[in-house]
């Protein structure tokens, strides 16, 4: 329907694709702790030379990835071997500002080989190991390693702390944090679309089982922010009720933790970018409703992390689902969110500036307008939004 080539490529992912074993390996593994990001590339490569017999056209590739997708695509649109096959970057739900810097990686490998009881120089041993056992090892390390789960500070989608597994800033395959402290100068001349859904949140709250966010009240919202927040919970929490006097304790809640996690840090890619004055960078928030409940809550689900990728794909259809995955709500809504989504995309992907029918003109975002686009059955581009917000943030550090 949208005239567009798609082709989606297998890459390894954790351990087996970001152990950094640079230092202890010897020259053959170079470059390890980005394996996973290599075999991006190896596709790219592959798409360039043979997308023509698809009906594809290599000189006007769009990379894209939704969440940890969208991790590696900052960091492709960082990378000296990627930059030569694609033209255009859409990041999803997963802003990548920092990665895994090497000392950080070091610690990890070093922890890893703790947990194995090996020591560096017979690294050798873990190519005896079967993948499950060291999936396994990938699970326990956080704990190991002392992680609590904060989200708090860290920029981005990616925790840089030992005994995680993410693309390592080692120098030469990533030379550089992909936008930390500037948008990548590699990429200056290739637009970018960023973005997040407006209730990120509630999906972890399902994957975690952690659904005591979504029933507070005031007293409770400060008691479940203060061990991550501290000092500026107050200040948080205050803002919020300013700029929304309707909302209930865990509708703060949800919006605080769902722009901690994927909006603050959707927000400084698309200003760095911005700030560059290069091509062209579209901000975006997701807002189609979901009602059916967050599982053992009476919380609805609203626009949660993932559920964008079916509506990009305009693959959502009310016959032909199991009734068990499909979506309360209103379905001509839904399927023309979907229409809009896709060709909004698909559209970028064709000329580098999203554009869908009867919906709004889609302006650049810039440091004195700041326009997003709000995507829905009817899209609205809002200016400056989250304002207020924003700058509480920035004042807290929050945003670099």
């Amino acid at each position: 329907n949208f005239d567009v080539v798609v082709v989606e490529t297998n890459h390894r992912l954790g351990l087996l694709g970001y152990l950094f074993l640079d230092e202890v390996a010897g020259e053959d593994y170079k470059g390890s702790g980005n394996n996973g990001l290599l075999d991006i590339i190896d596709g790219l490569k592959w798409v360039n030379a043979n997308i023509s017999m698809f009906g594809g056209n290599p000189e006007n590739v769009m990379i894209f990835g939704e969440s940890g997708g969208g991790a590696k695509t900052s960091c492709l649109y960082a990378m000296p071997d990627a930059t030569p096959y694609f033209n255009k970057a859409s990041i999803e739900s997963g802003p990548g500002i920092r990665m895994i810097p090497e000392e950080v990686a070091s610690e990890t490998t070093a922890l890893l080989f703790r947990q194995l009881n090996i020591s560096s120089s017979g690294w050798q041993k873990l190519l005896e190991l079967p993948a499950s056992d060291l999936l396994e090892l990938q699970v326990s390390l956080p704990k190991a390693a002392g992680q609590v789960q904060n989200q708090s500070r860290y920029k981005g989608i990616v925790a840089p702390r030992a005994g995680n597994f993410a693309p390592v800033v080692d120098g030469e395959v990533l030379p550089v944090h992909p936008f930390d402290p500037v948008a990548p100068e590699i990429s200056r001349n290739k637009p970018l679309l960023i973005g997040w859904n407006e209730d990120e949140y509630t999906f972890f709250a399902a994957a975690w089982g952690d659904v005591s966010g979504l029933s507070l009240d005031f007293d409770g919202l400060h008691r479940k922010l203060e061990p991550q927040f501290g000092k500026d919970t107050d200040l948080i929490i205050s803002t919020y009720r300013e700029t929304r006097p309707k909302a209930s304790a865990s509708n703060i809640f949800v919006e605080i933790m769902s722009e901690t996690l994927m909006g603050l840090g959707s927000v400084e890619i698309a200003e760095k970018k911005a700030g560059q004055k290069g091509a062209p960078v579209f901000l975006y928030n997701f807002g189609f409703k979901s009602h059916n409940k967050v599982p053992n809550s009476n919380y609805e689900l609203g626009t949660p992390h993932a559920m964008d990728i079916t509506f990009k794909f305009n693959n959502v259809v009310p016959e032909g689902l199991p009734k068990s995955i499909t979506m309360s709500g209103d379905w001509p809504g839904r399927i023309k969110a979907s229409q809009n989504f896709a060709e909004f995309w698909t559209t970028f992907a064709k000329t580098g500036t999203p554009a869908a029918a009867g919906q709004p003109y889609w302006a650049d975002y810039t440091l004195k307008r700041r326009p997003t686009m709000r995507i829905d059955t009817a899209c609205e581009i809002i200016y400056n939004r989250y304002r207020v917000e924003r700058e509480m943030w920035r004042s807290l550090g929050y945003i670099g």
